[in-house]
Formats: structure tokens, C-alpha cells, sequence
């Protein structure tokens, strides 16, 4: 299998990791050849409930009986979609209250871009440095890394990058300015959390202008920080909440939510202002319903803080410098690149996955599920700090 996944399949990379899935369940993914893995990363966050959880998998099959995609996004009353377009008004704050459906975070970034331009009749998108918004051409354009985007240029004109928690270059952003797009967490940067009331200022900023503030909640959002959405710690509403990855239980799915009048500008001058086939598929909003409702109607939000304290306390080692991030989105951040590499790898041998960050070389990714166990959790810092020790050991000896 691995080497006709890597002669027919498109690759990411040179050298991908390669692993021959079996089967998964809960916060375990197994190989073919039996090995268990205790998986920390959550298929890059987007396994809120793990895998397989029940309720997802009775969902989806409950809607696989009844019926699967039967017309093009927007045109037919759908159960599970509309349920969980109006589960999520429920859970948001004002004006947050409609919900366009697609296929992914990256495409509601693009979506998001597309009706903040509609509605300001502005042009200039203002992003962060280091951020990571998906590769989409209009995502793409707004990432924070030089180097990455160069290959695809030109991208979408008029947008210009600011520093993230850097409140002078606020002034840039102006009455030119349709919209801020920021990660209310950074992911890529390293899981930067925003300081000193920082998306605050650059929501009062906005107001000033007339700019709109679009939030990026694809890592933070469903639950994850200990709040259904970042951006609930930090006493800011958004006017665009983008999301995706965790929403789904596992499904591809990704939205963005405005306010029902600002949502419209996309229904009509010209009609289709927006539009996909599949956005909204009833199986995938199946999961994505079944998802959210087990993670408001339980104690898992409020579980992933303690847990963030249990990983806190356990992994104190002198190779971790610091541990970035919010509830279960959280970096461990080692001295460079090399070492970041050798701890994810060899942990990997031991039975833990973890993961590298887009562009902090230092940083581990620990993402669990939410519905990790304290068990989970004990294994995995366990085998993570075996690594660290045995590392240090051999730092000690070739010095």
C-alpha cells in the first residue's frame, strides 16, 4: 500500500510519514501491521471527539438511510443542515446568527473574504505575519509566509500583513480597509495566544474605520480551548466567525457566520454571490450536528482546561522551555528544529503521535482529542518525557 500511495498519490512533501492505517477508535489509530498508536494530534485537530465516536458514527449512519447529497447548496430545506445552522445561532453571541455551509476552513476563508468586500465595497484585507488561513488562492494570500507564497504569485491584490499582538501597527489598518483577518489563537506561529487585550484594540479599530473583523476559528473552534470558540476568552465578538477542522467529528466540513443581513448581500446583486455543490451535505452536517451537540450538552469544554493542567504539570523536563496554547491546543516548545524532530519521531517509534507546527520549527503539537482520557493523557506525557530523558542522556554523554 505505501508504495502505491506514493507513486498515485499526490504528495505534500518528500518525505511523508507514511504510516498504513488499519482501523481507528477513541484516541487509538492502528497500523497493518497491528501496532497500536495513542494518537496526540487528532488528525491536525479536526478529531474534536476522536475516532469513530459513536454518536458521529450513529448519526451519519441514520442520515446514510435516509438520503445523501440531492441538490446543489442552498436550494432544498435539508433537516441536519438547517439543525445545525440553528444550533450554532444558538451558541454564538449577536449578531452571529446565519451560517453558510462549505466544504472546508480554507473555502470559508475565501468566502468570508468575498462578503467582507461585498459589504464594505472595500478591497484592502489586512492579515498577520505567520498566519496560516489554508492554501486556497484567496487563503494562500493572506498567509503570513513569504517564502511559501512566492511560487503562486501574483495572488489577491491589496492585502497587506500587520504584526499579531503588535498594537502599533493597528494604524494600518484604515478606511481602505474591508476587513482584519486574524486567528483569534495563532496555529502555525506556534499557538500564540493574543496579549493585553489585543483583539479588543484591534476590534475597536475596526469600529473606528468601518473595517470588519473576521476571526479564524478553525484550530480553536468546537470546544478545544475550553470554550466552544477562542474568541469567547478574550471579550470580543467578531463580525465573520470562520471555522472548520473540529466541527466536522471527523467529516470535511468548514462555515463562516455573519449576521442574516450582512449574510444576504450574498443571495442577490448578483445572485450566487457564493456557491458550492456539496457545502451543507446532509451526511457530513449529520456529524457536524451530532458533534456539536455532544460538546455543548457535556462537560468536555470545561474538561479540556483541567486537562491542560494535567499535560502542564507532567511535562516539565529541562528540553521543554515552554508550553504554548489554550485548554488542548497546545505546542511544547524545545530548543530548535532538530530536537523538535527527534522527539515527535521517536516518540512515534514508542507508540505516540505527535506533530510539527507549519512555521515554528521548535514546536510540538500535542492535540489530543477533548474526549481524551486521564489515563491517555498520563501515557502520552509519559512517553514523551522517556523521550526527553533519553535525549538528554545522550546530549550529556557526546558532550
Amino acid at each position: 500500500m505505501k508504495d502505491d500511495f506514493l507513486k498515485y498519490q499526490a504528495q505534500t512533501t518528500p518525505h511523508p510519514l507514511g504510516m498504513e492505517v488499519s482501523h481507528a477508535e477513541g484516541s487509538y489509530i492502528y497500523d497493518t501491521k497491528g501496532t497500536k498508536y495513542l494518537d496526540f494530534v487528532a488528525g491536525v485537530s479536526a478529531n474534536s471527539l476522536g475516532h469513530r465516536h459513536p454518536k458521529v458514527v450513529s448519526a451519519i449512519k441514520k442520515q446514510l438511510d435516509t438520503y445523501m447529497h440531492v441538490m446543489v447548496y442552498g436550494e432544498y430545506a435539508q433537516d441536519t443542515a438547517v439543525q445545525l445552522t440553528k444550533l450554532l445561532a444558538e451558541q454564538l453571541p449577536d449578531p452571529l446568527d446565519t451560517t453558510y455551509l462549505v466544504n472546508s476552513g480554507a473555502e470559508a476563508i475565501d468566502g468570508s473574504i468575498k462578503l467582507a468586500r461585498r459589504a464594505t465595497g472595500r478591497t484592502e484585507i489586512i492579515y498577520a505575519h505567520n498566519a496560516y488561513h489554508g492554501n486556497t488562492f484567496g487563503a494562500l494570500s493572506i498567509m503570513g509566509y513569504d517564502e511559501r507564497k512566492q511560487p503562486f504569485e501574483p495572488l489577491l491584490p491589496d492585502c497587506h500583513p500587520l504584526r499579531f499582538n503588535y498594537e502599533d501597527d493597528l494604524q494600518k489598518i484604515t478606511k481602505k480597509t474591508a476587513a482584519v483577518v486574524l486567528e483569534t489563537i495563532q496555529g502555525g506561529a506556534g499557538f500564540i495566544l493574543p496579549k493585553n487585550d489585543y483583539l479588543k484594540k484591534v476590534r475597536n479599530r475596526c469600529d473606528e474605520v468601518g473595517a470588519l473583523l473576521i476571526l479564524d476559528e478553525i484550530q480553536p473552534g468546537f470546544g478545544r480551548t475550553g470554550k466552544l470558540f477562542g474568541f469567547e476568552h478574550f471579550d470580543v465578538v467578531p463580525d465573520i466567525v470562520v471555522m472548520g477542522k473540529g466541527m466536522g467529528g471527523g467529516m470535511p466540513i468548514g462555515a463562516f457566520t455573519a449576521s442574516n443581513e450582512m449574510m444576504s448581500l450574498l443571495k442577490d446583486n448578483p445572485k450566487l454571490g457564493h456557491i458550492t455543490t456539496f457545502g451543507g451535505h446532509p451526511v457530513i452536517a449529520a456529524a457536524a450536528l451530532a458533534t456539536l451537540k455532544e460538546i455543548t450538552e457535556t462537560n468536555l469544554m470545561e474538561e479540556a482546561l483541567r486537562k491542560e493542567a494535567r499535560i502542564r504539570q507532567q511535562l516539565q523536563h529541562p528540553l521543554i522551555h515552554d508550553i504554548r496554547g489554550k485548554g488542548l491546543m497546545l505546542a511544547a516548545i524545545v530548543k530548535d528544529g532538530d530536537l523538535a524532530s527527534e522527539i515527535i519521531l521517536q516518540c512515534q517509534e514508542k507508540g505516540l503521535i505527535l506533530f510539527w507546527l507549519l512555521f515554528e520549527p521548535r514546536a510540538i503539537r500535542i492535540t489530543p482529542p477533548i474526549t481524551v482520557s486521564d489515563a491517555e493523557i498520563d501515557e502520552g506525557c509519559q512517553i514523551i518525557l522517556d523521550v526527553c530523558q533519553s535525549l538528554q542522556k545522550k546530549q550529556k554523554h557526546n558532550n
